[in-house]
């Protein structure tokens, strides 16, 4: 790494990759601790507005795709805490329950987000 700072050498690619996920890492935890990310996504008990991109069907046989699947728009409240417990300790039974709960708001639609491509959080 010293060499890397004085520009005598060039980090390769499995060093960056290694660098790269020790600062996601080390990003998440500071998030975490010092409680940033509980009070932004709880937004003073706003919460926060979800997008929910629905799994891609493009390899699914046709005549059994779900119809009409559209992204969808929610905001979430008062779950961000527990969440955030749940993702910091890679708990995902518990982050599988509170994404149930999420989708429930969903009303008749809800089963058909259980499994999703993607999640935008507007934060």
């Amino acid at each position: 790494m010293k060499s890397w700072s004085k520009g005598q050498a060039c980090p390769g690619r499995a060093n960056l990759d290694r660098l790269d996920a020790a600062y996601w890492t080390r990003r998440r935890e500071t998030l975490i601790r010092s409680g940033w990310l509980k009070r932004h996504l709880d937004n003073d008990g706003r919460g926060r507005g979800v997008e929910i991109f629905p799994v891609d069907q493009s390899a699914v046989i046709l005549g059994r795709e779900r119809p009409n699947l559209e992204q969808r728009s929610i905001t979430v409240r008062y779950v961000w805490a527990d969440l955030v417990d749940a993702w910091a300790a890679q708990d995902e039974n518990t982050l599988d329950e509170i994404w149930d709960d999420i989708i429930t708001d969903l009303d008749s639609d809800y089963a058909a987000y259980a499994f999703v491509s993607s999640v935008g959080i507007s934060a």
